[in-house]
């Protein structure tokens, strides 16, 4: 008899927080093996940790019996850039179920981001899979952004998503009518307080601090490098407005290193004390640790999170 192996794909620990959340609340069967793909998706994947070599990756490990690579299976192409040509499908699943040693097993998928590669590849690639899409943030709230091949999209069973914003219902794949479920706000915090536990190094944060939390935006071709630079120095201007003295930056976990001083000679220009976090840890650590009296972000999903599941003053 085949067996069944889960294929939990990830590339934020945000997402793995998440998924363990949602495998500790049994809104998953019991497989024969539980397996998390890692996606690195950063501008420059070679220059960036994988989210498993992030602070905070160990409690989530538990939950997992295996971690794969699938940077390393498709080496040396880039995540968001490779997809298989339909008619080598079949031949790059047989390559991948001997990879990683899938034989004949059921396979299930729990996907994020699924209109985009990787995540859409990996559904093509396994393509009697079924699947499940878990929200990896505030974009489930939004319609589908791409069109979505009916041969994978009749295969989404459901939504799971945490509860970002109270009484709003996920837009996402609504067109294949698939149900939202809520992953329970309890069973992510606790998971969150276990990441923070194993964090060990993180500066001392006062209690007035303002947190400003970076985005990627110029990675993404939103912004140009310059407009990102100028949207983090309106966010510290803005913090100084409202009267706090110390701030702290936190960049986003893959943008690309910053070679501006802006930021930091802004601070200086305002006689404020900066603190540049290099860690690449969860915002939500953060929240739990040190509490900051005001967190500001642009699109930030941890905004939603620092205002509906710590209760912490947010501006945008």
């Amino acid at each position: 008899m085949p067996g069944t192996t889960q294929i939990f794909c990830a590339s934020t620990l945000y997402g793995v927080a998440t998924l363990a959340a949602a495998i500790d609340s049994d809104l998953f069967d019991e497989p024969d093996r539980r397996v998390l793909l890692v996606f690195n998706n950063s501008a420059n994947p070679e220059t960036t940790p994988a989210l498993d070599e992030m602070p905070g990756f160990a409690p989530l490990r538990e939950h997992f019996d295996e971690v794969l690579s699938w940077n390393e299976a498709i080496r040396p192409f880039h995540p968001g850039a490779w997809t298989p040509r339909s008619d080598d499908i079949p031949l790059f699943e047989r390559y991948l179920r001997m990879l990683w040693g899938l034989g004949d097993d059921r396979v299930s998928l729990v996907l994020e981001s699924i209109q985009v590669a990787p995540a859409l590849t990996v559904a093509q690639l396994f393509t009697d899979a079924p699947v499940d899409v878990y929200a990896d943030g505030l974009m489930s709230y939004g319609p589908t952004r791409n069109k979505i091949d009916p041969l994978v999209g009749t295969r989404v069973r459901r939504l799971l998503h945490l509860d970002l914003v109270p009484g709003l219902t996920p837009m996402l794949l609504t067109e294949f009518d698939v149900p939202a479920h809520l992953v329970p706000t309890p069973a992510f915090l606790k998971v969150l307080g276990e990441v923070t536990e194993t964090v060990a190094e993180l500066p001392d944060v006062p209690g007035d601090a303002a947190l400003l939390l970076g985005q990627y935006l110029s990675a993404l071709n939103i912004l140009s490098p310059e407009e990102e630079e100028d949207l983090h120095v309106r966010m510290l201007r803005g913090a100084v407005a409202r009267g706090h003295r110390t701030v702290v930056f936190k960049p986003h976990p893959t943008a690309p290193a910053r070679y501006s001083r802006a930021l930091e000679s802004e601070a200086e220009r305002l006689g404020v004390g900066l603190t540049v976090l290099d860690t690449p840890v969860l915002a939500e650590v953060l929240f739990d640790r040190a509490r900051p009296a005001l967190v500001i972000g642009c699109f930030s999903t941890a905004l939603f999170t620092a205002s509906a599941l710590y209760d912490l003053p947010v501006a945008r």
